[in-house]
């Protein structure tokens, strides 16, 4: 059996994600159910085992292990001063906002996408503005005519791309994004670009980063790039901030600083160097596992839950249900699913754009309980629709 078909009890862990009624099953925030590479569990107990755990810096070796890692795997050839240690990709985001906008100017996402954008704009007394995207024959694409008009607007001066895309799970092509970088500098439009996803595509599916596009996508970019989703790590806070331009990662290195979160854990550094310079092979089990849990959760809704339709995403381990046909907004459908058999998934109305009629379920799990809980989505249609 493969290591990730083990389950493993997470329950009075203190996990965010598995803090439920006895009878609940979390397919929702996403956090996998899966042990870490057993290399970074050794490099934690190496640490551990030292037993001091006072203020640490970040050494050569953290640098060279993501220059390394995106230059082989992603054809990103970063150069070491281009790289800030920061303490999480949403941390990174909100402080980005804060220094590259002003109050009230405008932030564009491409919707529906990951919620906690929303709150980083929000938050920080900045406009949402949303670019929906069209959503025809179960495949989202990108509004380029809607897309630059919301880029032409003078209020409008940063946009947060997901890339690839959450929750959707669309891998941007190299052509998408070099357009978008175009209309972006030509409206003096700055790119932050999540990339926290881009190790979990389908295999022989690779991401184009956002600032290898073009040159003029490099010279615009501000990238957000971590072990921590593809590793299973979140919660131990370890990412970086990726900035070609030199005045952008200036301003940018300011923001992250003067927000303090510029400074590591004890264990934030080696934890990275070790799942970059050693856990590659336990990453690519993990993507042929979640891509067999994905084709399996297709099938079966396609087989027995005729009433809702899968977007066939090519990243993440996120999968975007249509449930328009149920004719009930997403935020109500998921309480219902929740209360009739205790499967609690992410209501797609957090995420904005066509959300209302999506619901996300989260496929980083034993198959086991991905077969639990799509037994029990299954009966919740079913008592919904009889």
């Amino acid at each position: 059996m493969s290591r990730f078909g083990k389950e493993i009890n997470r329950r009075g862990t203190q996990s965010y994600k598995w803090d439920v009624a006895e009878n609940e099953l979390p397919m929702w925030v996403a956090d996998m159910d899966f042990q870490t590479a057993p290399e970074i569990i050794e490099a934690m107990k190496k640490r551990v085992e030292h037993g001091i755990f006072g203020y640490s810096i970040v050494p050569d070796e953290w640098y060279e292990a993501y220059v390394e890692w995106w230059s082989r795997r992603h054809q990103f050839t970063m150069e070491k001063d281009w790289l800030i240690f920061c303490t999480g990709v949403v941390p990174a985001i909100s402080s980005t906002v804060r220094k590259l906008t002003s109050t009230a100017e405008n932030v564009i996402v491409i919707t529906p996408a990951y919620n906690i954008f929303f709150n980083s704009i929000y938050n920080n007394g900045r406009n949402i503005v949303e670019c929906l995207m069209k959503y025809e024959d179960g495949k989202y694409s990108l509004d380029f005519e809607d897309f630059e008009e919301k880029c032409k607007d003078p209020q409008s001066t940063l946009l947060i791309l997901c890339n690839p895309h959450n929750p959707t799970g669309i891998v941007w092509s190299k052509e998408e994004l070099a357009k978008i970088g175009e209309i972006c500098a030509r409206n003096n439009v700055t790119v932050l670009s999540d990339e926290i996803h881009c190790d979990l595509t389908l295999p022989g599916v690779e991401y184009t980063p956002f600032a290898v596009a073009s040159p003029v996508c490099e010279q615009i970019s501000v990238t957000c790039i971590a072990p921590t989703k593809t590793f299973n790590i979140a919660g131990l806070q370890s990412a970086a901030v990726c900035v070609p331009n030199d005045v952008l990662r200036h301003k940018v290195w300011r923001a992250l600083n003067t927000d303090e979160v510029a400074e590591g854990n004890a264990f934030a550094a080696d934890v990275a160097i070790a799942a970059f310079k050693h856990g590659e092979s336990w990453l690519n089990e993990l993507r042929e596992y979640l891509a067999e849990n994905r084709f399996y959760a297709e099938r079966y809704i396609e087989e027995n839950i005729p009433a809702l339709k899968t977007v066939k995403g090519k990243a993440t381990y996120l999968l975007w249900i249509d449930c328009k046909s149920l004719g009930i907004k997403s935020d109500t459908l998921a309480e219902m699913i929740r209360e009739k058999t205790g499967l609690y998934l992410s209501e797609g109305c957090e995420y904005r754009g066509d959300g209302r009629d999506f619901l996300r379920m989260n496929l980083a799990c034993p198959r086991s309980r991905l077969e639990d809980g799509l037994q029990r989505l299954k009966k919740a249609v079913e008592e919904i629709i009889k």
